[in-house]
This record gives C-alpha cells, sequence and structure tokens, in this order.
C-alpha cells in the first residue's frame, strides 16, 4: 500500500477521525513508529471520530485508558506499550482480550507483542520527517485486508 503523507498534525488527527468512523468492537490497531512520530495524535482523531468521551493522553505511566462509548456504541481501550519492554506478562495483566469483545483497542508500541490478541489486526506506521510531515503506512491482516479506510 503506498504511503499517505499528512503535512500537519491536524492532517494527521484527520485521518485518525477516518480511521475511528470505521472502527466497530473487536478491532486491535496497533501503532508504530518512533517517538514523537504522531501516534498519540492519530489516537486522538481515532478518538474522536469514535465520539468516545474524556481526554485522549499517552497512557505512558497508567499502560491503558478506557474512554467510555459514545454515539458509535463503541468503547476505545488506549494502549501505551512502551514501558512493558517486551514483559508480556504485564500486557496478560491488562486483561485486553476481554476488552477486545465490546471495544476498539489501540495499542501504541505494541508491535511484537499485542498481535497475539486477534488474528485480525491492522499496523499503523508512522514516521515524521525534519520538515514534520507524517508519513504512514497501513499495514493489513485478516479480515483488515478488505476494510482499509483511506482519506478522501
Amino acid at each position: 500500500m503506498a504511503a499517505l503523507k499528512f503535512p500537519t498534525p491536524d492532517d494527521t488527527m484527520e485521518f485518525g477521525r477516518v480511521l475511528g468512523r470505521a472502527l466497530r468492537a473487536g478491532d486491535l490497531v496497533l501503532l508504530a513508529g518512533p517517538l514523537g512520530a504522531g501516534k498519540t495524535t492519530l489516537t486522538r482523531g481515532i478518538a474522536d471520530g469514535l465520539g468516545v468521551s474524556g481526554r485522549v493522553s499517552s497512557p505512558t505511566f497508567v499502560l491503558a485508558r478506557v474512554h467510555p462509548a459514545g454515539a458509535s456504541g463503541v468503547s476505545l481501550v488506549h494502549v501505551d506499550a512502551y514501558r512493558l519492554g517486551g514483559d508480556l506478562t504485564q500486557l496478560d495483566d491488562l486483561d485486553l482480550d476481554t476488552d477486545l469483545e465490546r471495544s476498539a483497542i489501540v495499542v501504541e508500541w505494541g508491535e511484537g507483542a499485542a498481535e497475539r490478541l486477534s488474528d485480525d489486526y491492522l499496523v499503523v506506521r508512522l514516521s515524521r520527517a525534519d520538515d514534520d510531515v507524517r508519513t504512514v503506512t497501513l499495514e493489513p491482516h485478516g479480515t483488515w485486508t478488505t476494510r482499509v479506510p483511506l482519506p478522501a
């Protein structure tokens, strides 16, 4: 899939809104990219697209935040696996497979660990150039291969 270019953080948020409107309970989205690439900005857009409540910020120190369902009827579980350092027992302690039944789960830094929660997941790779343009590539797995949302 071709890389998508987003010149501003607002463009990244807008793509997140598109993605959020496409999410349903049981969806797993893994965000990959270096610090400052726009993972939390994208998640804010996803939350807005889902219509969930609560302020979206990086859950680095709490590992996960649950944002109750809004108009879409789908809650958002926002996970930051950065501090786990590959320790999958802590990921298991979050009981995400139970949340996956009724929520969409977005995991920052989850690649290499969280994909075991489902055969159906979307990896969103973000990078940020020196001019602040974000590049996003999507890697769909399972049923995501037929439902990847693209910006208009």
